[in-house]
């Protein structure tokens, strides 16, 4: 399979969602920032909120589209060790490279909330959207972070994985699904028509549209530091 576009991914996506339509406790989230697009029309099928968490991938020195980890939102930081043993990366190395990372993250945070203070992840089913998977690595950061949120039930959904990323991610989370686990597999984009970078302007937007289209039918739903029940 290989899809038009994030957006056609997203529709074909929810079609393998749809056991949680009109869940009460359903939370949709989206790894920027090509995840975000895709979570869109995920959020829409199942009438769900939309948010963001972000992670970062860890690059490799020297080859930055080699994963050697990554981080997510809350002080989560994931390592291959046997990666970084492997190659001896030193830890001083790493720390550059996590660094950067970090900064970039909390620039994205600050950009994409807009002010506002991210949904309630406590006891909620919470479904994790990216536009692929070829190592996984952010996505299992992402899990983990999620996991110290308490979340009831995390779901990682994509539209095309590596069978070994989905099979290392069903060890953290409680679900993994995907449309289309294609063998061999090169990378992400190959599996898209188009695959243009996804920019913040875009991210930003969908966030936009997702808040307007449940206006008002969720309410009591941000996370502002105060216990929810």
């Amino acid at each position: 399979m290989v899809f038009r576009d994030r957006r056609h991914a997203g529709q074909e996506l929810a079609q393998a969602l749809m056991a949680f339509v009109d869940r009460q406790d359903l939370l949709v989230l989206a790894l920027p920032r090509g995840g975000v697009p895709v979570a869109l029309e995920v959020a829409r099928a199942l009438h769900a909120p939309l948010d963001v968490i972000v992670a970062r991938k860890l690059g490799v020195p020297g080859h930055a589209e080699y994963a050697m980890g990554a981080l997510a939102s809350g002080g989560i930081r994931v390592l291959n060790a046997d990666l970084v043993r492997q190659l001896r990366i030193p830890d001083a190395a790493i720390e550059v490279v996590a660094r950067a990372e970090q900064q970039e993250l909390e620039r994205r945070e600050r950009l994409y909330r807009d002010r506002q203070p991210p949904r309630v992840v406590c006891g909620r089913t919470v479904i994790v959207v990216d536009d692929g998977l070829a190592t996984g690595s952010a996505m299992l950061a992402a899990v983990k972070a999620l996991r110290l949120k308490r979340a009831a039930r995390i779901v990682v959904a994509v539209p095309v994985a590596t069978r070994r990323a989905c099979a290392a991610l069903r060890a953290d989370a409680d679900t993994v699904i995907c449309a289309n686990t294609p063998e061999p597999f090169r990378a992400v984009g190959q599996w898209y028509g188009h695959f243009e970078q996804t920019i913040d302007d875009e991210v930003r937007q969908c966030l936009a549209e997702a808040r307007s289209a449940l206006a008002g039918h969720v309410p009591g739903d941000f996370d502002d530091g105060q216990r929810q029940e």
